[in-house]
């Protein structure tokens, strides 16, 4: 059975950095891509950065413009966990996060075959 499951959400400081970890069981990290994406109070929801399966090579593909240079993915195979690094934090910023596993390959909005429950990110003094 397919899971995901977030955590390191949390309440940061403007300017504040934060790691996101996405614990995938019930499959491989080298068949799945796993992306992130976010979604603020009353807004929908975002793609945010993604990262391609192992067997794809591991590509990154960036979603959205405003976490360019501040915010990046990895993944750490022997644990089949994803993690968002998120540096410069502003308060717009402020959602909750997912992350989804698409088969193989980054497709934006294309369909995900498991979304994980979300963690909370606010950016807030």
């Amino acid at each position: 059975q397919m899971q995901l499951v977030e955590s390191g959400g949390g309440l940061v400081p403007p300017g504040g950095a934060l790691r996101l970890s996405c614990a995938a069981s019930g499959f491989s990290l080298d068949h799945y891509a796993i992306g992130w994406y976010r979604q603020a109070p009353e807004k929908e929801r975002k793609g945010v950065i993604c990262i391609s399966s192992g067997s794809s090579g591991d590509g990154v593909s960036s979603y959205l413009d405003s976490a360019k240079g501040r915010f990046t993915i990895s993944k750490d195979n022997a644990k089949n966990t994803v993690y968002l690094q998120m540096a410069s934090l502003k308060p717009e910023d402020t959602a909750v996060y997912y992350c989804a596993a698409q088969r193989y390959n980054c497709r934006g909005g294309g369909a995900v075959d498991k979304w994980g429950r979300g963690t909370l990110v606010t950016v807030s003094s």
